[in-house]
């Protein structure tokens, strides 16, 4: 049914993307929100490595713009984290020859 090169690349795809989980966690991506008055930082497995908030933005009167600010970040960041992903996973379909049309991530 299938050829052995097609057998070959599946074997090399699947070596592949088990390495990819411990390059996920090698990666970081950084997302500021409000002008950078929040700022997170991520690696490729979606953890929160760190988390800045600048002084000013803590206005106890404005809690939830602080709120806003915290997710919009983490949001971003998170956005970040898929597309060096998706990257990540393009590099090796692209050097084993596979088209994988819409692939997702986490």
């Amino acid at each position: 049914m299938f050829g052995k090169d097609f057998m070959k690349k599946l074997q090399q795809a699947q070596e592949a993307f088990g390495h990819l989980d411990e390059k996920a966690a090698s990666i970081e991506v950084e997302y500021s929100a409000g002008g950078g008055m929040v700022s997170v930082v991520m690696n490729g497995k979606k953890e929160i490595i760190d988390l800045k908030i600048l002084p000013d933005v803590v206005d106890p009167n404005d809690v939830e713009m602080l709120q806003d600010l915290i997710i919009a970040a983490i949001r971003g960041a998170s956005e970040k984290a898929d597309d060096e992903i998706k990257s990540q996973m393009s590099e090796i379909t692209g050097e084993l020859g596979i088209d994988i049309p819409n692939m997702p991530t986490g």
